[in-house]
């Protein structure tokens, strides 16, 4: 994908972030530059205007309250691409519903992969390196002993060219729990 995308990423500021943000620093610190995050809509062009998708995204997240996710195992996307990251096991369901219900009107984008929530430790260089920071990746998650819930409570909207990445607005999610 060529020139300026959007995505809407949940930042992931909690225990898990900081430990996937140690890890790339360590494992490949040529990409450090983008925080953790679970992204919710992955890179797309628009069907219009940057105000038109803001205005779906807050549109839809006014509806969705708040919800957790549990991080799972350490994965890659060999050989497709030499991607690392932790699988969301408890709540994916939650994070593809998101996905679905944004996926319309100026967000609308046909994906080349299917939808698969997941925190990214390392997009590595190779397919060799991305085995190896897997080897790593997995012995350290298996060593890590803090939570491994993440709350969803907003997601922001952010554009660039799929290296470099601008906030542009933090909407929260701020539906009304069904009782």
């Amino acid at each position: 994908m060529i020139g300026l995308v959007y995505a809407a990423v949940a930042y992931v500021r909690s225990p898990v972030g900081i430990f996937v943000e140690e890890l790339r620093r360590e494992l490949h610190p040529a990409h450090t530059h983008a925080d953790a995050h679970l992204t919710v809509l992955p890179p797309r062009p628009l069907r219009g205007t940057e105000q038109q998708a803001l205005s779906v995204l807050t549109e839809i997240c006014q509806t969705v309250t708040a919800f957790e996710v549990t991080m799972g195992d350490v994965e890659s996307f060999v050989p497709i691409t030499p991607t690392v990251f932790l699988r969301v096991a408890r709540g994916a369901y939650r994070m593809r519903e998101l996905h679905d219900l944004l996926n319309r009107g100026a967000l609308d984008y046909q994906e080349p992969w299917p939808y698969m929530p997941h925190l990214t430790i390392v997009k590595a260089d190779t397919v060799d390196e991305a085995q190896k920071v897997e080897a790593i990746a997995r012995q350290r998650w298996r060593a890590y002993s803090d939570t491994r819930t993440l709350r969803i409570g907003s997601l922001t909207f952010v554009k660039g060219n799929g290296e470099r990445w601008v906030d542009l607005a933090k909407v929260p999610l701020s539906g009304v729990p069904v009782r």
